[in-house]
């Protein structure tokens, strides 16, 4: 065996807050949870195309309407949705541009795709903003230097929450005809969330932060014009997508995230409450002098904070800057990582008032303790 020691504890871990199961994936991970599972009932070679279980209506019907795209698919993962897009448009010295809000997968996925790599600045300290005005000039001053064959926007980003203006940014790109890829590994699940209505070309999700679902899992969503190019098939075998590698997640990940889907469907619905939440979250905070940086008003349950205050007390206390993590393990508080007091990021997703008002209670206590 091999318990999970915070398994009962409250999770404001931005990582984990999207990704629990249902109870229905629950059963299904137990079901379905040996590596041949899905595997038994592939008929023509291509897990997309199975009918039963239920993945060619998942993958060909209900996925592209939720995410508002032509085309969709499952992979094993956002960062190899993003590089499958980004291996499949990359060209000799060619380049992408990105936000630098951008997850590290992101940067690693173009330099495995062989692409240079333009930095979209933020505004830095306290907000960190992407402005669309600055996508713009990034990608006017990188086409001197070469063909910029894409763009990426995060939506929103891993370590503030900010959500940028993706439909501004979709029109520039789209003036500079630069295709746009909109990673919304914390949107996609959590938000309502349309590639058409937002403009952009691609959208990338994660099926284990913000679907519910076992992972690791993912989703693409594309564009028709896309598909020729990015779902292009092998010469030898002609029933495999290259870029997929012939077949992408299987077994437990994609039968969780069809079992959580419906539930998924109607939690976005509630969205506003996510953030209202949040946002009452980061006001209590501020009140305890720890300052919520990035959007405000927030959009967002992830949130990152700026805590003086913590950080004078772990240059004084025996547990030195750990101190943070073990207090709230002692309260049964999971998701800020060991080491972390001055500054650090968390989630009220899912999350009762009530658990939100013990997690706040929690860091005034501790606050009060090393006063």
């Amino acid at each position: 065996m091999f318990p999970r020691e915070t398994k009962d504890y409250i999770n404001i871990d931005p990582l984990q807050t999207g990704g629990r199961l249902t109870d229905k994936a629950r059963k299904a991970l137990v079901e379905w949870g040996d590596g041949y599972s899905v595997c038994d009932f592939c008929i023509t070679g291509r897990l997309d195309e199975i009918k039963k279980p239920a993945i060619y209506n998942f993958v060909h019907e209900q996925l592209p309407r939720f995410l508002g795209c032509d085309v969709a698919r499952v992979t094993n993962g956002a960062r190899e949705a993003k590089f499958a897009v980004m291996h499949s448009l990359a060209k000799k010295d060619g380049w992408i541009v990105m936000d630098s809000n951008a997850h590290y997968s992101s940067y690693v996925a173009a330099e495995r795709a062989g692409l240079n790599v333009a930095m979209v600045p933020n505004t830095d300290y306290p907000d960190f903003r992407i402005l669309p005005e600055k996508f713009a000039e990034t990608i006017e001053d990188t086409k001197r230097k070469g063909d910029v064959v894409l763009a990426l926007i995060t939506y929103p980003d891993g370590n503030y929450g900010n959500l940028p203006e993706v439909k501004r940014i979709a029109e520039i790109c789209s003036e500079y005809d630069v295709p746009l890829l909109v990673n919304g590994a914390y949107a996609v699940g959590r938000m309502q969330v349309n590639l058409k209505e937002l403009k952009a070309d691609f959208i990338v999700g994660s099926g284990h932060k913000s679907m519910a679902a076992s992972g690791p899992v993912g989703v693409l969503g594309m564009k028709e014009d896309w598909e020729e190019i990015i779902l292009r098939k092998s010469k030898k075998y002609r029933n495999k997508e290259i870029e997929m590698l012939g077949c992408t997640a299987r077994g437990a990940t994609i039968i969780t995230l069809m079992a959580s889907f419906p539930h998924v469907k109607e939690r976005v619905k509630n969205w506003d409450r996510e953030v209202e939440k949040a946002r009452y979250f980061a006001s209590k905070m501020e009140e305890l002098g720890i300052r919520q940086l990035g959007d405000k008003p927030h959009n967002h349950d992830l949130m990152f904070f700026h805590a003086e205050n913590l950080y004078e007390i772990s240059k004084r206390v025996k547990k030195g800057r750990f101190f943070l993590y073990h207090e709230l393990k002692g309260r049964k508080i999971h998701g800020i990582k060991p080491g972390l007091t001055r500054y650090f990021k968390l989630s009220t997703y899912g999350l009762s008032y009530e658990e939100i008002d013990y997690v706040i209670n929690a860091f005034a206590e501790i606050l009060e303790k090393y006063a």
